[in-house]
């Protein structure tokens, strides 16, 4: 029996409708007062409350007529997890089609299915907005929520290799060594279709489980965050209240160490990489003495704030305390990268959000790549990542799988390359004991190939799509291999097409027979 889930539309009243059955649920499952040390529970996204009324509405067993398919559509989709989650889908077909069956329905049009569905979460809805029927509908059993509380298997399927055979990105078995995921492709290659495949793919099988799988993207070139582009958010459970725009307001959050409590040498420590940091971001060029001040200055910053959090304005008055007297109205390299970054007003001095508990895209497109700015606010979230990072508990798992808790993707990442960028290297080093990853993309696989960090001996999946040039020595590391199976690779890339990648084919390599490599056709998402 063909799908019904793919290519569905919302109706109009779709999510004031949701909105409000949201609303009654917070009623029923919070408490009228908590204390200061709890907050009310809110069922997130939709996916969840249309699938509640769509099984609602077909459990009624009222005879349908043509009458009830006059809805008004809109342009937005609905998100396939409503049928796909819990495998739910032969059956909530098979139930749409039986309560239908007396109807001539078109099952081909998508816009007839797509009513004939809405229709049926309509009817789900006035149902359970009726007397206590929702409380009854709430009711589950021992079985069903063991099953929910279960690790999800983050099998990524992000396309088909040849001959049509679908493709995984196995993230969170036992057998996967690590996850992190390196993408090279140019302009043109479909690299921005292929994040947002595994973006989709995460969060779909993710988001309903007691493991959801969070992101944190940052989205150089505006399209993610374009409200030209609003439909694609629904693809990842995410509205547009999930896009930060430092140009707009400051990025919610601090993005300093708190070191109350903690050692002067850990502020030490700290104070010496992050000067490294503030230098590294701007390629300026400074004396010992200028290094060694600012890295005073942020020591004696902490001391102002006795431990607590610190800011680029206590930084410079702190670096020009300690400027000789003669030099302290000049504006020397130190003192023109860190007013830069107190003039672009960035950052808040506290945390009111959630970085790991939530998924965020963050509009970079406005700020110059190669610039300062740009490089310091993917600089400082990823140092503020690892500082979360280090006070979680180690990741949950089972006998097969592992927690993957969120997800950083870094597109145009060869910006944060260039440098030695300590927070980059320790947040992939972090890894799986504590429920990350990260994903990489940059134009040309050169990029990865850094002094500072071996990002291709830390990556699970390097998927090269279309190159504008192909690095032969990245290629003998990447695939240890030479001669005529170096120049077969090179062939397949020069001849990918736009939506194609390769990806490493490791029985081969591990057996030393057989192609190197796997193409793989993406999925088309955007």
């Amino acid at each position: 029996m063909a799908a019904i889930e793919t290519g569905l539309r919302q109706a109009e009243a779709l999510n004031s409708k949701m909105n409000d059955l949201r609303e009654r649920l917070e009623k029923h499952i919070n408490l009228k007062h908590y204390t200061d040390n709890h907050k009310n529970v809110s069922p997130k996204g939709n996916a969840k409350l249309m699938r509640i009324c769509l099984i609602a509405g077909l459990s009624d067993n009222e005879k349908r007529n043509k009458e009830v398919l006059n809805i008004q559509m809109s342009s937005n989709s609905i998100h396939p997890t409503l049928f796909t989650v819990h495998n739910l889908n032969g059956m909530l077909s098979s139930m749409i089609k039986l309560r239908y069956h007396d109807l001539e329905i078109n099952w081909e049009d998508n816009i007839t299915k797509s009513k004939v569905v809405n229709a049926e979460i309509f009817r789900g809805f006035d149902m359970l907005m009726k007397g206590d029927t929702l409380h009854e509908w709430l009711k589950v059993s021992t079985t069903a929520s063991i099953k929910a509380g279960q690790i999800p298997l983050l099998n990524l399927n992000i396309g088909n290799y040849d001959g049509d055979i679908s493709a995984y990105l196995d993230m969170n078995s036992k057998n996967v060594t690590n996850t992190q995921i390196l993408i090279a492709g140019s302009t043109g290659s479909g690299k921005s279709n292929l994040l947002a495949v595994l973006m989709n793919e995460m969060r779909s099988l993710s988001v309903e489980s007691n493991y959801p799988v969070n992101f944190l993207f940052f989205d150089y070139k505006g399209e993610f965050s374009d409200i030209a582009n609003n439909d694609w958010l629904q693809h990842f459970e995410v509205n547009r209240s999930s896009i930060l725009d430092p140009m707009v307001e400051p990025l919610p959050f601090t993005p300093f160490k708190d070191f109350v409590g903690k050692t002067q040498n850990e502020i030490n420590l700290y104070s010496t990489e992050l000067a490294n940091a503030l230098l590294a971001i701007d390629s300026a060029k400074i004396s010992a003495n200028m290094s060694n001040r600012l890295s005073e200055a942020i020591i004696n910053a902490y001391k102002d704030t006795k431990g607590k959090s610190i800011d680029f304005t206590t930084i410079i008055e702190n670096y020009t305390d300690l400027q000789p007297q003669n030099e302290r109205e000049r504006m020397d390299s130190v003192k023109s990268v860190l007013s830069q970054l107190e003039r672009a007003n960035l950052f808040l001095n506290d945390d009111r959000i959630d970085l790991i508990g939530n998924s965020f895209i963050v509009k970079m497109d406005k700020f110059p790549k190669e610039g300062p700015i740009g490089k310091a606010i993917v600089y400082f979230i990823v140092s503020k990542l690892n500082s979360i990072y280090e006070n979680l508990p180690v990741q949950a798992n089972d006998k097969e799988k592992v927690e993957l808790r969120h997800f950083t993707i870094i597109d145009e990442a060869h910006y944060m390359l260039g440098f030695d960028n300590k927070p980059l290297r320790d947040l992939i080093a972090v890894g799986r004991n504590k429920g990350m990853s990260i994903i990489l993309a940059t134009q040309n696989m050169d990029a990865y190939k850094s002094k500072h960090f071996d990002f291709y001996a830390n990556a699970q999946y390097p998927l090269i799509m279309k190159q504008q040039s192909i690095n032969d020595a990245v290629l003998k590391d990447m695939y240890g291999v030479s001669g005529t199976d170096l120049v077969e690779i090179k062939q397949a890339i020069a001849g990918l097409q736009k939506g194609e990648l390769i990806i490493k084919n490791n029985e081969a390599i591990i057996l030393g027979f057989g192609k190197k490599f796997k193409k793989i056709m993406v999925r088309h998402l955007i």
